[in-house]
């Protein structure tokens, strides 16, 4: 599976910030769902919280997309 790099401004990023940002989700709405069902992943685990802060180098998996988070400044992180 291809793991897409999504680039973030600052340090952190919340999970459905980031879902939505990814193109994982079309929109708040979905991405509070895709959560609320277990359809999202965190490094390997299942996430609940929609808020949950994620930094450079997290790798997110749902809908059968995978995405890392990485910052400008630093590039991509290996994990």
């Amino acid at each position: 599976m291809r793991i897409i790099e999504v680039t973030i401004s600052g340090d952190a990023i919340r999970l459905g910030q980031f879902l939505k940002l990814a193109g994982l989700a079309v929109g708040a709405p979905d991405a509070k769902v895709m959560v609320e069902v277990g359809w999202v992943t965190v490094n390997g685990r299942v996430e609940t919280q929609l808020g949950r802060q994620l930094r450079p180098g997290d790798l997110v998996a749902a809908a059968g997309r995978s995405a890392r988070v990485v910052t400008a400044d630093q590039g991509p992180v290996n994990r």
